[in-house]
C-alpha cells in the first residue's frame, strides 16, 4: 500500500505532537508524502485552531521539516481553513499568501444564522453540544441549521475555491438519528445541490477515516452512497486520515481506498511537487 497524509494535524493547533515527531512516525510507517494542515486561526478564541502568533513558526517549522527530511519523506505546507461565513471569515487567498500553502483544505465546523446577529452552531466537540448549539442558533430547526451547513459549503467552494473539501457530511456525525434521517427527502436535495456545485467546480472530496477509528461514527465522511455519487458526478477524491497522533496516520486508509474502488472509482488525488494529480487505485494499492 503506498500511503500518504495530505490532511494532518500537530501541535500548532489540536495536534498532539510536534511536526518532526509525525514526519519520524512517517518515515515509519513507510509513508511518501504528507502535507501539514493545521486549523487556520479563526477570528475569536478557540482551544483547537492555531493561534495567529504562530502561523510564522508554523511556515518556518515546515520549512525546516522539509529539509532535515529530504530524500526521506516529501512534505508540503496546507491549512485547514474553516469557512463560517462571507463576512465573518477570513478569506482563503489571505491563507495561501502569508503562509505560502501548496493546497489548502477547506471545512465547515461552525454554522452561522444569517438571520441571526453572532449566532453559531459548532458541530464538532461533545454530542451534547449539538443539540444546545442547534436551539441556540436554529431554534431547534434541524432542517433549518442542516441546510445553512450545505449552503455554506456551496457557498466555500464558489467564493473562496479550496483544493479540498474536508468531511463534507460531517454534519451527521452528531445527529446519530436523532434529529432527522439521511434518508429524508429534504435533506437528500440540499445534498444532492451540493454535489452539484462541487462537481461543476472540479472541487476534491476527501474521504475521511477519523470518525470510524476514533469511534464517533460508523462510516466514512462522505458514506458510502455519497462516494458512488461523487463518482457519478467525476468528483475527484482522496482519502484523508485527519491523523492528529502519529500512531493514526494510516488508520482505516486501507479501507477507505477499497471503498472508493468498490463504488466504482479507479483514481484518487495525490499532491506531488507539480500540483494535484489523479493516481490509479491499483498503484496505490500495489
Amino acid at each position: 500500500m503506498q500511503y500518504f497524509s495530505f490532511h494532518t494535524h500537530s501541535d500548532f493547533c489540536d495536534g498532539k505532537t510536534s511536526m518532526e515527531a509525525v514526519c519520524e512516525e512517517a518515515i515509519n510507517k513507510g509513508i511518501k508524502s504528507i502535507g501539514f494542515s493545521s486549523h487556520a486561526p479563526v477570528p475569536f478564541e478557540t482551544k483547537w485552531a492555531m493561534p495567529f502568533h504562530k502561523l510564522e513558526d508554523y511556515v518556518s517549522s515546515t520549512k525546516k521539516c522539509k529539509n532535515k527530511y529530504k530524500g526521506k519523506l516529501e512534505i508540503f505546507r496546507s491549512l485547514e481553513a474553516d469557512y463560517i461565513a462571507h463576512n465573518k471569515s477570513i478569506p482563503f487567498d489571505v491563507w495561501r499568501r502569508l503562509a505560502q500553502l501548496d493546497y489548502i483544505i477547506g471545512s465547515v465546523h461552525l454554522v452561522s444564522n444569517p438571520e441571526k446577529e453572532n449566532a453559531i452552531w459548532f458541530l464538532d466537540g461533545p454530542i451534547e453540544n449539538y443539540e444546545i448549539g442547534l436551539n441556540a442558533c436554529f431554534e431547534g430547526d434541524i432542517k433549518k441549521g442542516v441546510s445553512q451547513y450545505y449552503k455554506q459549503i456551496q457557498e466555500m467552494v464558489t467564493s473562496q475555491k479550496p483544493d479540498v473539501i474536508a468531511h463534507m457530511d460531517k454534519v451527521i456525525m452528531n445527529n446519530k438519528g436523532r434529529f432527522f434521517s439521511e434518508e429524508d427527502t429534504w435533506y437528500q436535495e440540499i445534498l444532492e445541490e451540493t454535489l452539484q456545485v462541487i462537481a461543476k467546480a472540479g472541487t476534491i472530496v476527501e474521504v475521511n477515516t477519523r470518525g470510524i477509528y476514533r469511534g464517533k461514527y460508523h462510516s466514512f465522511f462522505p458514506n458510502k452512497a455519497i462516494i458512488e455519487r461523487c463518482i457519478e458526478l467525476n468528483i475527484p477524491l482522496t482519502v484523508s486520515v485527519d491523523a492528529h497522533h502519529p500512531d493514526e496516520l494510516t488508520c482505516e486508509f486501507e479501507s477507505a481506498i477499497k471503498t472508493i474502488q468498490q463504488a466504482g472509482g479507479m483514481h484518487v488525488s495525490v499532491f506531488t511537487t507539480d500540483g494535484w494529480e489523479q493516481k490509479a487505485i491499483d498503484a496505490v494499492i500495489s
